[in-house]
């Protein structure tokens, strides 16, 4: 499995790098990937939804009226949440979304996505490269090359590098994550994917 190594003018180089079959060229698992999206997104979500129940309410303890002799329905206080006013009925209380998926399944799922890409041909292995300043234009213009611009983009990087971060921070759709932060539902969710030659050993050694 060999991808052609581009250069960021999006210009073909005479260089050709050799894709793990294990990682790049599996037979995609839909589930694992479904359970591991679905994980990612359930994270994310923060639970701090509330509602005032009955004991949450401010108000009186006060019963409204005896119990009987009135000839209409036995309350208690005006908390009741049958009230205007009162509180809710099993509202919802802060909670935690988030779920286990097992390692084994979110490798596979992360190799059954980067196996989608490479099936769909929407990978692109670029030269190791650096912006000498933290410019928009620098990555606009890298993704202008490509015909990438108006496009969803994911770049991977081996390690950290401010001047590519700050380069494509003003982007809306340009997202820009280390190898080691790789994850499945930003693999799936974009329409194209570009890695830098060094970050493919990163992703190998990770997965």
């Amino acid at each position: 499995m060999k991808l052609v190594v581009h250069n960021i003018k999006g210009k073909e180089t005479a260089k050709k790098i050799t894709l793990s079959k294990d990682i790049f060229g599996i037979e995609p698992n839909e589930h694992a990937i479904y359970l591991d999206v679905k994980q990612y997104l359930a994270a994310q979500r923060t639970g701090t939804h509330k509602s005032k129940e009955r004991g949450d309410v401010k108000g009186s303890r006060r019963k409204l009226r005896k119990q009987k002799g009135s000839g209409a329905a036995r309350v208690g206080d005006i908390k009741n949440p049958l009230f205007r006013g009162g509180g809710r009925v099993f509202g919802p209380r802060p909670r935690s979304y988030d779920f286990k998926v097992n390692k084994k399944v979110k490798k596979l799922a992360r190799k059954s996505a980067l196996s989608y890409m490479f099936k769909d041909k929407k990978l692109i292995i670029l030269e190791d490269f650096n912006f000498e300043s933290p410019k928009t234009k620098f990555y606009s213009d890298l993704l202008a090359n490509f015909d990438q611009l108006d496009s969803k983009t994911l770049l991977v990087l081996p390690k950290s590098n401010k001047n590519i971060f700050l380069s494509s921070r003003n982007i809306k759709k340009a997202k820009v994550i280390l190898a080691s932060e790789l994850n499945t539902y930003d693999v799936v969710s974009t329409n194209k994917m570009m890695i830098l030659e060094s970050s493919v050993k990163e992703i190998e050694k990770n997965l």
